[in-house]
């Protein structure tokens, strides 16, 4: 199946659909290089109030440079601010080239997340896309989806993510037959897709609707935020710049409205300059546009993530006010 061409064409447009927008957050900090918690709720606040549902410890969130104490920390933040809203958080395990698949350390992170109400996002580790010894692609195949299996064994519910190697070095975009596997675990509702081609991910909708109509495949291509168009939802680093046009753009979709084409090019304009090359320089892009925004202080990063040159902020600055024109800006 992999070698299939035009496995969902173009006429498969989903049209009036409600789209399910999750929003990875941005982790602020301040001038000391602190982390600015007012400034972190107050975006997971107006995340909510937009209509997206946050995703925190999140590549977006700096979670692969986070302490645990940290990141539960956020956890509780989190939790303080979306109630009995929904949230998901980011699961993770730490591992080297070679090293097994850390069953208990990732049940401990679901646990965790669990405990404050919100949905994991199961990242990739080397041991869980990697045995430890030479595969044939069938034996990777297996080895993968037991992982899966033994996951979903202690979490009733998660949402899976194939990320490409492009981002990290554990990362892996599964074969076709062995994402058909994937879906079949009922305690995976979803899963992010991030390989950025849209041949992958329309492969992925295709399977998705005719074994499990039910699952969601979360588009994480930035480079791609129509996607929706074809039956895809989101959990995406690029609305945490506008998490408020988003939530409008899909109201257009659902509503048959016109406008959003020309709204969607404009996010999508924001996203190929934000997550230009370095791409990790996109989380400096966010800082950048919401202190344009008045909703940051300051456009400080972590202090080992990469950075933009302050010629950006004219840039941003013209998007924001093609932005602007809908009309629909957060109370700052």
């Amino acid at each position: 199946m992999d070698n299939q061409k035009n496995t969902y064409p173009l006429d498969r447009i989903q049209r009036r659909r409600k789209i399910v927008g999750m929003s990875a957050i941005l982790l602020p900090f301040d001038s000391s290089g602190l982390i600015d918690w007012a400034s972190f709720r107050g975006h997971v606040e107006r995340t909510i109030q937009a209509g997206l549902i946050p995703a925190v410890n999140m590549d977006t969130g700096y979670a692969h440079l986070l302490d645990q104490k940290t990141k539960t920390q956020v956890l509780q933040e989190t939790k303080a601010i979306v109630g009995e809203r929904s949230f998901v958080a980011g699961a993770g395990v730490k591992d080297h080239p070679g090293d097994p698949f850390n069953r208990d350390s990732y049940l401990r992170s679901c646990d965790e997340i669990a405990q404050y109400d919100g949905i994991p996002v199961i990242f990739q580790s080397f041991g869980l896309t990697r045995s430890q010894t030479e595969e044939t692609p069938q034996q990777k195949q297996i080895h993968i989806v037991n992982c899966y299996q033994e996951i979903a064994r202690g979490c009733s519910k998660f949402l899976a993510f194939e990320l490409s190697t492009a981002f990290a070095a554990f990362g892996n975009i599964y074969d076709l037959e062995t994402y058909r596997e994937l879906i079949q675990i009922k305690a995976c509702v979803g899963a992010k897709h991030s390989s950025l081609h849209r041949q992958k991910e329309w492969d992925r909708l295709a399977i998705r609707d005719l074994i499990r109509p039910d699952f969601m495949v979360l588009t994480g291509n930035d480079l791609a935020i129509d996607m929706v168009m074809y039956g895809s939802d989101y959990l995406l680093g690029l609305s945490t710049f506008a998490p408020d046009y988003f939530a409008l753009r899909d109201r257009y979709w659902l509503e048959e409205d016109p406008r959003f084409f020309e709204l969607n090019d404009i996010l999508q304009y924001l996203g190929c300059f934000a997550f230009r090359a370095p791409v990790p320089g996109y989380k400096h892009s966010a800082a950048q546009f919401l202190k344009l925004r008045q909703f940051l202080q300051t456009d400080q990063t972590h202090p080992l993530s990469p950075t933009r040159p302050e010629s950006d902020y004219p840039i941003l600055q013209d998007i924001l006010d093609q932005l602007e024109k809908y009309g629909c800006s957060l109370n700052k």
